[in-house]
């Protein structure tokens, strides 16, 4: 017997975006716990097909890349416009002509053969904040998967915000199509409904933890760390995740997450506020790579620079490129974080660190109040500097207390979120009637 076939569309492995990565580590927990030995294939654009070799739940497992391309070239024979087109007139062939069509084409093949489907979208690109041409870069393939008749599931992510009409009809036909859809904020379920004219008694969306949650921590090989027994540190160790992307006023530069306080100041007050006022030791945390414009390595740099020298021996940084599972485990040896990337906060609070998240976004809001530390969310976009910096500091000086709430809340939430799939079913793709393309 084939072992069960499941897409998992709008993440990858290999994101500069750590972020992006832990999610789809989160879904392929999920996934390989919920059908156990499964076949998973992300898809995902790219140029070529290749095959990611990966740890989940102590199994290797090779995860295969089914490559479409998002590009002005209709005559590609993977263009997701004209596997569009394709599967579209599947709907109205006869089954012998739907499978030689099929044969021509691998990769409308892979996808038509699938058992099931599940969409991460980035985590929260199932949106139009940032432009209607990401948004649909992400929605396109789920369009896709509902053409070919293969059920969707929306994994927990942010659903909106949608500004325009076009993406808010979008979002609800791809929604209202898809066994469930799950929303990773408090709060956010009902906003979705809402926002989509969705019949609330159906319950097409419901709440599901972040799945960023259950990505497992691995220790970097060759990497110096800080003292792990942190009773016995000279002084408290806090990371601090500087982002990129609000370092240069968003992908505009022109401030468009509308910030009402100057975001390198507010960075460079918590940093005084910690080593002057309080005492620790930063250890500044990227968790987004690359030398993109966006990348937090380039903001962490600069302000390396600039301050390390007044704080000798207390202000260090990560440089190595690590991927999500080792910078998660960084993460887990400070005693505070404070972070303007969400699973920056996440890989700290999955960890029973305490975690003050600098907010641009609903996400952080909903996100952190799903594990109770909701208040502990600075948002610049109605906040000033100072009223930030306090909160860093009550959290500061209330984190042994908060670290034990987390890690009796922590327990729970990583049960629940590994069993996020047990009420969807499945039909295998060997069970249903031939050439079902409704």
């Amino acid at each position: 017997m084939k072992p069960t076939r499941v897409l998992l569309l709008g993440a990858t492995l290999d994101s500069d975006n750590r972020g992006i990565g832990a999610l789809a580590m989160g879904a392929l927990t999920i996934l390989r716990h919920r059908f156990p030995g499964c076949d998973i294939r992300l898809v995902d654009y790219g140029h070529e097909a290749t095959t990611s070799r990966v740890t989940v739940g102590g199994e290797v497992v090779d995860i295969p890349l089914v490559n479409l391309r998002f590009s002005w070239k209709p005559w590609l024979p993977n263009n997701i416009v004209r596997l569009l087109l394709v599967a579209a007139l599947l709907r109205w062939v006869g089954p012998e002509r739907r499978d030689r069509i099929l044969a021509g084409n691998p990769w409308l093949e892979q996808l038509a053969r699938a058992d099931m489907a599940v969409a991460v979208s980035g985590g929260d690109s199932f949106s139009d904040i940032y432009g209607m041409g990401r948004f649909f870069y992400m929605v396109l393939p789920q369009w896709l998967v509902l053409l070919l008749n293969r059920p969707l599931v929306l994994l927990p992510q942010t659903i909106g915000p949608l500004r325009s009409r076009l993406a808010r009809w979008v979002a609800a036909h791809i929604v209202k199509r898809s066994q469930l859809s799950y929303c990773r904020e408090v709060g956010g379920v009902r906003e979705a409904v809402a926002a989509l004219g969705l019949d609330a008694s159906r319950h097409q969306v419901v709440f599901g933890y972040d799945m960023g949650f259950l990505l497992e921590p691995r220790p970097p090989a060759g990497l110096a760390l800080p003292d792990e027994d942190r009773a016995n540190r000279p002084r408290p160790l806090v990371g601090l995740n500087v982002s990129g992307l609000l370092h240069i006023g968003g992908y505009g530069g022109n401030n468009a997450f509308a910030l009402k306080c100057d975001y390198p100041e507010l960075i460079e007050r918590v940093l005084a506020l910690l080593i002057e006022t309080r005492g620790a030791n930063v250890l500044l945390v990227p968790h987004v790579f690359g030398s993109a414009a966006e990348s937090d390595t380039i903001a962490i740099d600069a302000l390396y620079d600039k301050w390390a020298a007044r704080y000798p021996g207390r202000l260090s940084r990560v440089t190595a490129p690590l991927d999500q599972a080792e910078i998660k485990y960084v993460i887990g040896q400070c005693d505070l974080f404070v972070g303007s990337r969400m699973h920056a906060c996440i890989a700290a609070l999955s960890q029973a660190v305490p975690a003050v998240g600098i907010a641009y976004s609903q996400k952080f809001a909903g996100v952190l109040a799903s594990v109770g530390a909701g208040q502990w969310v600075a948002d610049p976009r109605s906040m000033a500097i100072e009223p930030i910096v306090r909160m860093v500091d009550a959290a500061f000086t209330q984190r042994e207390i908060l670290r034990a709430q987390l890690a009796r809340t922590m327990v729970g939430v990583k049960r629940q979120a590994l069993d996020v799939l047990a009420p969807v079913a499945l039909t295998p793709v060997a069970a249903r009637p031939a050439g079902a393309f409704a």
